[in-house]
């Protein structure tokens, strides 16, 4: 689902304008960004929760050319979902 058809969704079925829910859309991914760039997790109860999580540094081969690469620690997003989310997804 692409975020057009999110708002196009929301918008409808609360009888909102469609900037309106863009708006607060946009100000809720915002605000989720800035909350995971400060390293703090996000709990949506009944949907799942995002986490920031380290991964190590590690030596790799380039497939393509054989080289040997260093790639260094980084960052990643972690989510997991619901128990209900996950219950309701193995029902379908």
């Amino acid at each position: 689902m692409l975020k057009k058809e999110l708002v196009n969704e929301v918008s409808s079925d609360l009888s909102l304008h469609k900037q309106d829910v863009t708006t607060a859309l946009d100000i809720m991914l915002t605000t989720m960004e800035e909350a995971l760039k400060e390293e703090r997790r996000i709990e949506l109860r009944g949907f799942g929760s995002f986490a920031v999580r380290k991964r190590k540094a590690r030596c790799t081969k380039n497939p393509k050319t054989g080289a040997v690469m260093d790639i260094p620690e980084r960052k990643t997003i972690h989510f997991t979902m619901s128990k209900s989310l996950k219950e309701s997804l193995i029902k379908e």
